[in-house]
């Protein structure tokens, strides 16, 4: 059986108070709609619609041509919202979801339970529902004495009893497709909003003669919906706990998960250990056995076994076996660093590739540069690689030693085994095994030291 998908995501959330489209707001790294996306994706859904409103482009630009879009010119509510998509799904056989943008604490686990109800009680319609103990501004659900699911009532609507109801409408629904479609046809906007609400397909399928279910999920939070930036930081906090969980769970040593930040999509193997104040975002993946931190930010890296690295910044880095960064480094998009290269203490790596046991140990620029195996650069040693112009590169080749406070004017090549000398600006090719020094003669100038000081001390 088919399984098809309508997400809500048509709200401009003016209560956000943003110029960013609501359902772009990012939750744990991830826009709060791609969440719901990737659920569906994992799940295998066959075909799935957003519905947008303003703003579509925005939404569009961050998904892409992984869904079909309906637009929801007029904001008449949810059912109206829904009826958008009857022109993709009306008349196809299956089982349709119905879900929001705005809500990223729902589970897989959940949505399949969901399914699996729908399917099982044969029913034309099944709600998602929670047990609050504040159901403030949520629907309540309205049972027969037998159980079963009659309607659902909006607040706005509820008299006094249906309001101590404490069973709530979570937005997510499991419908037969064409029984769905024939219902929402039927949906009025004779309510205290005069919208279209989708919650009012339930009543109009039970009074047909069909069955309603509900499963009710254990996590009440799941059914939180993101309005304010308040709720964005209650969800934010949520979902970084369960991923910092997992990640426990699967063998990862977090010193103090709360003030651990991990991002939805990061992927870390077992026995690395992961010290207070870091922030791990974006497809970062991180190998086994690696030790990081204390306050270190890693966005969009690559770090394979072993890898230790302190207080240092790392965006888009790939970091080989066994090397160390740190502390107060920063790798900067495109660096490569192999297997057992050190990277010290204020040094920046931008757009270069370091080779196999490489050191650059500290108050060093490398931009733009190819640099080979067991090389050496001194402290303060700098590829200048901008003229103003063009970036230009600079090769340093395998076991070359660059010594402290040396420039290298790229484009330049230092060739296998070459010496640069302490000091030295290099303006032109180093061949093999060569030794360069560019710097002028040292001349001293006995007693002048002091003829200066006296000199100075007139002056003042």
């Amino acid at each position: 059986m088919h399984t098809h998908a309508i997400v809500l995501a048509a709200g401009q959330g003016t209560r956000m108070k943003s110029k960013l489209y609501k359902v772009l707001h990012k939750v744990c790294g991830k826009p709060m709609v791609k969440h719901i996306l990737d659920l569906l994706h994992r799940i295998e859904v066959d075909r799935t619609v957003v519905v947008v409103g303003h703003g579509a482009s925005m939404v569009k630009d961050v998904l892409g041509d992984q869904v079909e879009y309906v637009i929801q010119e007029q904001q008449l509510g949810t059912g109206h919202a829904v009826l958008q998509a009857a022109d993709l799904l009306e008349n196809l056989e299956g089982t349709t979801l119905i879900l929001y943008g705005d809500t990223p604490l729902l589970t897989e686990q959940t949505i399949r339970n969901l399914i699996q109800t729908h399917i099982e009680t044969q029913a034309a319609g099944t709600l998602l529902t929670a047990q609050m103990d504040d159901p403030t501004g949520y629907g309540r659900i309205v049972r027969d004495a037998q159980g079963a699911v009659l309607r659902i009532v909006e607040e706005k609507d509820c008299t006094a009893e249906e309001r101590r109801i404490t069973e709530s409408n979570t937005g997510t629904y499991c419908f037969n497709n064409r029984q769905l479609f024939e219902a929402l046809h039927q949906v009025t906007n004779h309510n205290a909003q005069g919208e279209y609400y989708v919650t009012d397909v339930i009543g109009i399928l039970h009074k047909a003669g069909h069955h309603i279910e509900g499963y009710c999920t254990n996590d009440p939070a799941e059914a939180t919906g993101v309005n304010d930036r308040v709720a964005l930081s209650q969800v934010e906090e949520i979902l970084r706990k369960r991923i910092n969980k997992q990640h426990m769970l699967s063998g990862v040593t977090l010193i103090n998960p709360d003030s651990t930040y991990i991002d939805a999509d990061v992927k870390i193997g077992a026995d690395t250990i992961i010290h207070p104040d870091c922030y791990l975002r974006g497809n970062t993946v991180i190998g086994s056995n690696c030790i990081i931190g204390p306050q270190t930010e890693i966005s969009e890296c690559l770090l394979h076994d072993d890898v230790q690295i302190r207080q240092s910044v790392l965006d888009q880095a790939e970091v080989g076996m066994g090397s160390t960064i740190g502390p107060f480094a920063y790798l900067r998009p495109g660096a490569k660093l192999a297997a057992g290269v050190k990277i010290g203490d204020f040094v920046e790596i931008k757009n270069s590739t370091i080779g196999e046991g490489s050191k650059i140990p500290h108050l060093s620029y490398v931009g733009d540069a190819q640099i080979g195996k067991n090389v050496n650069m001194g402290c303060g040693s700098i590829t200048a690689n901008y003229d103003g112009v063009q970036k230009h590169v600079t090769q340093v080749d395998d076991d070359a030693f660059i010594g402290s406070n040396s420039n290298l004017i790229a484009p330049i090549h230092i060739g296998k085994g070459a010496y640069v000398v302490a000091g030295s600006t290099i303006t032109h090719n180093v061949a093999e095994d060569a030794l360069a020094i560019a710097r002028t003669r040292q001349v001293n100038k006995p007693g002048y030291a002091a003829k200066l000081k006296s000199r100075i001390k007139k002056q003042q």
